[in-house]
């Protein structure tokens, strides 16, 4: 077979497009000859990392995906997870790291599309967002301006779009100065037997092509998306996508109208790699070939070539199989939201991907070998080296007081409103929790008093110094915040950020997050239904902090009876639910230590996973009684944070006592893992807070009572007290004083 080819393939053009030697050896092997220009583009997209995890699907086919409630784990656009009452929660989060540190507005927003519609392809309404969000040291020359873009980038989108952002994250740290991370997250609810696949079905039936017309933006981002940077950064700015949220709207209700007819077999975004990625994808799954003309796909420049056509990652596109006599219906909701309808293709029986042009066949591939036979590596990976633990007496001392006040002000402590007030929270009308607290929280539409809890979490420095107990952290973390509300943890998605795999040490960082990742996933019950992997995130060789990000689904089956962090009344019993080491013991890899006396050292803290569980279900079912007032997870900063966070919620102070005669330091900044902050309406002498003590012994759960709400102070223990106004000027200082400069 020949095929026209002006393009000479040169090693360097191999290279260029991001494919080894062996790699395109193999693709010569595959096919039988020296592939065109076009078919190396189409190799070049389904091979690269971005869409193969051609170094990571080893160890992701460990992760648990499966469950009672799991409707469809990963493999598709989303994961998908019953609900009840016919229901199904609809959430996957995504990477756009890259294009949004070249061009941050664009880069983010488009990171939001595109979450979106994986969500909506599925046949789902989105109907909350997140993003977890690390930018480098506050200081750097880049960072302000990558804050402002990305922020608005997000909202620009996500506010347009009409969709509210219920949580998020966002970090600083110097590993991040080259190479930022924006971890998108959308969910979305569909009924459960109106769930939409990309499997296509049938020969001879039309490939259509719905939405915006194609540009020549995004030419080769997937590619970009799996190399690191150096120093020709800037020159990679083409490669980011453009996006319109009103497109995107409008594209939306023109698939949920279209699906509604029956006329939709198969449903593909067109993200990454476009047209590429979405055609091979639906073809290969349904054991099909598939044949494109792209003289009829609709383009807004002139003079596109095949290449471009098939690498451009416009925006808010879906690629479609359908029934043929529903073509001229689909095409009528189409035109009247204004919006591109062209068949460009039909399903054949041949299992070859062939693309037209001109006249001629740029491209004549084995479809299932695009995606089948993409290389998979298990690359070498050593151990990471921990650090040494942190010696008692290698503590360095504060006054407690003092050091509540400068963490709360700090750039990781300090409140992120500046961020999500930006972000529309409130649309929809669901929202009953908006972010600042542990979880996001809506209503489901429709129903008297079910909600959904939505986080996410990963704590970098613990995945540094120990990347198996960083991985469980992570997961635990993201459970106990769902919990925290009284939500039961349904489902997770993970976004799993790291540097160059071909680096061992790296992949050892990889392969240790997700050993964790899997083992708190199975003992949580807590299963991982849908995600990304986006590696090579570093610049000149400096890879950033391992981030293992998870966002977490909740529900809530009552939503009368969800907690809030902030204090609800005045006298009311605090107690810390947690560990025997409930009292706090663990400084290492401490916000304490890093944020105050600039170092990073000592050991991640463990995560005892059976006890996470136990403690974990205690919790939720004293929120769920009534029983608990409030409660708030303890994470950065230990007990003294979470007791400041609550005050600052409710502006209620409290007055905790010394819990023991250990450094106060210990046990006021300690980052055990575990614990729980709950206030609870009930006499500490009666014999209702009696049964409480006497189940949790039961359950080996630690359960103290260290002080009661009330007044306007913070007072912990035998330090200084600190005025709640005090502690909320500095949490809410910080950021809008960063950006103003």
């Amino acid at each position: 077979m020949t095929l026209p080819n002006d393009i000479v393939i040169t090693p360097q053009l191999v290279a260029d497009h991001g494919l080894k030697p062996d790699e395109y050896d193999k693709i010569v092997a595959l096919i039988g000859r020296t592939p065109t220009y076009t078919e190396l583009g189409i190799f070049s997209a389904m091979w690269n990392e971005h869409c193969s995890y051609k170094s990571s699907k080893k160890w992701l086919k460990t992760l648990p995906t499966t469950g009672p409630r799991v409707i469809q784990g990963p493999g598709e656009n989303a994961g998908v997870v019953d609900i009840g009452d016919g229901q199904a929660v609809v959430f996957k989060m995504e990477s756009h790291n890259h294009p949004s540190f070249i061009e941050p507005y664009q880069g983010a927003g488009t990171g939001m599309g595109g979450i979106l519609r994986d969500v909506f392809t599925m046949g789902a309404r989105p109907v909350a967002a997140m993003n977890a969000l690390r930018f480098g040291a506050p200081g750097h020359e880049k960072t302000r301006h990558l804050v402002s873009g990305v922020v608005a980038g997000i909202g620009g989108y996500g506010n347009a779009f009409g969709v509210p952002t219920v949580g998020g994250e966002v970090e600083f740290d110097e590993r991040y100065n080259g190479n930022i991370l924006v971890n998108a997250f959308a969910a979305g609810l569909a009924d459960t037997d109106k769930i939409f696949y990309s499997k296509a079905e049938g020969v001879g039936l039309p490939v259509v092509y719905l939405g915006a017309k194609t540009g020549r933006d995004g030419v080769g981002g997937a590619t970009m998306a799996s190399a690191e940077f150096g120093d020709d950064i800037d020159e990679k700015r083409p490669t980011v996508q453009v996006g319109d949220p009103f497109t995107e709207k409008r594209l939306l209700e023109a698939c949920l109208e279209l699906m509604a007819t029956g006329a939709v077999i198969a449903i593909q975004d067109m993200g990454a790699a476009g047209l590429t990625c979405s055609a091979v994808e639906m073809g290969a799954k349904g054991d099909l070939g598939i044949e494109l003309d792209l003289d009829k796909v609709p383009v807004r420049e002139t003079h596109m070539t095949a290449y471009e056509m098939m690498l451009s990652e416009s925006q808010e596109r879906m690629l479609m199989v359908l029934h043929p006599e529903k073509e001229a219906e689909a095409r009528a909701v189409f035109e009247k939201w204004e919006l591109d309808f062209a068949t460009v293709g039909k399903t054949t029986d041949d299992l070859r991907f062939r693309v037209l042009w001109q006249g001629d066949e740029v491209a004549n591939l084995p479809i299932k070998d695009l995606g089948d036979e993409a290389p998979e590596y298990d690359r070498p990976w050593t151990e990471p080296q921990r650090p040494a633990a942190l010696a008692a007496t290698d503590i360095p001392q504060m006054e407690v007081a003092d050091a509540l006040l400068k963490l709360m002000g700090s750039h990781q402590i300090a409140s992120r409103r500046w961020v999500y007030e930006q972000y529309d929270t409130l649309i929809l009308g669901n929202s009953l929790q908006r972010p600042g607290g542990d979880a996001g929280v809506i209503r489901v539409e429709g129903h008297d008093t079910k909600a959904l809890a939505f986080t996410s979490d990963v704590t970098p420095r613990y995945c540094e110094a120990d990347p198996y107990e960083g991985g469980k952290q992570a997961v635990a973390e993201a459970w106990r915040n769902l919990t925290a509300t009284g939500a039961e943890p349904l489902a997770a998605t993970d976004n799993l950020n790291f540097g160059n795999p071909e680096r061992p040490e790296i992949m050892g960082q990889l392969v240790g997050a997700v050993k964790g990742i899997g083992e708190a996933c199975r003992v949580l019950e807590f299963p991982i239904v849908s995600g990304n992997v986006s590696l090579y995130n570093e610049t000149n060789g400096r890879g950033i902090l391992p981030t293992p990000t998870i966002g977490g689904v909740g529900l809530l089956p009552d939503w009368n009876k969800m907690a809030r962090i902030g204090f609800a009344a005045e006298n009311q019993v605090i107690l810390l639910v947690g560990s025997p080491a409930a009292r706090g013991t663990h400084l290492g890899q401490s916000i304490y230590l890093r944020d105050l006396f600039g170092r990073r050292d000592g050991t991640a803290p463990t995560v005892d996973l059976a006890h996470e569980k136990r403690t974990g279900d205690f919790v939720r079912k004293l929120i769920r009684s009534g029983t608990a007032t409030a409660c708030h997870d303890l994470s950065d900063g230990g007990l003294a944070v979470g007791l400041a966070e609550m005050a600052i919620a409710s502006g209620i102070g409290a007055n905790i006592v010394d819990l023991t005669d250990q450094s106060p330091i210990l046990q006021y900044f300690g980052e055990d893992q575990g614990r729980y902050l709950l206030t609870v309406n009930l006499d500490p002498q009666g014999d209702e807070i009696a049964a409480l003590w006497a189940e949790a012994k039961s359950l080996g759960i630690h359960a103290p009572w260290i002080g009661t709400t009330g007044g306007t102070d913070l007072v912990l223990g035998a330090a200084r007290p600190v005025a709640v106004r005090d502690l909320a000027a500095a949490h809410e200082g910080w950021f809008p004083s960063y950006m103003n400069g």
